[in-house]
């Protein structure tokens, strides 16, 4: 799961730039990629938070 998650933010991420690198002047599909790429980036920190406890040195 955690590395589909992984897989599929770089995946937005090589989209986003592909597109901004075409200039494309679609900005809601842009946005929207990059709300969804944020989203799997909490999830991601989520999921990672609860398999690595937190040690207090």
């Amino acid at each position: 799961m955690l590395e589909g998650l992984r897989t599929e933010h770089r995946d937005l991420d090589a989209a986003i730039t592909a597109l901004s690198d075409a200039g494309s002047t679609d900005q809601l599909q842009l946005a929207r990629l990059k709300k969804r790429k944020l989203r799997l980036r909490d999830q991601i920190s989520i999921i990672e938070d609860t398999l690595l406890p937190d040690i207090i040195a």
